[in-house]
């Protein structure tokens, strides 16, 4: 069974940093490709980052590009968003994603974690 666990949220002062990380089970990175996503209030949720272990890729939205930063660490089986420059947009419950895929800028995933509740005041 797929489970995915994130920690990390809180309140963030804008230009701040925050990380946020993911401790999955059931399944290893060599699996499925595994990833971020978050929703804003009153928004539909969105894909943020997707990083593959076959191939080393990363995706990320253009909105994050150059301020977040995904990596893993497969011995932990642990995803994490490094979150730098913070403004208050990036608010929302962020998701974190197993499966993640992306087509022509599209993000989708199977599984999805609890979220974890991100504010970042102005």
């Amino acid at each position: 069974e797929v489970q995915l666990q994130a920690f990390g949220g809180g309140l963030v002062q804008a230009g701040g940093s925050m990380r946020l990380s993911c401790a999955a089970s059931g399944f290893t990175f060599d699996d499925y490709a595994i990833g971020w996503f978050r929703q804003a209030p009153g928004k539909e949720r969105e894909g943020v980052s997707c990083i593959s272990s076959s191939d080393g890729s990363t995706h990320y939205a253009n909105s994050v590009k150059g301020r977040f930063t995904i990596s893993t660490d497969n011995a932990k089986n642990t995803v994490y968003l490094q979150m730098n420059s913070l403004k208050p947009e990036d608010t929302a419950v962020y998701y974190c994603a197993a499966d993640c895929t992306v087509r022509a800028g599209y993000y989708r995933s199977e599984y999805f974690g609890q979220g974890t509740l991100v504010t970042v005041s102005s």
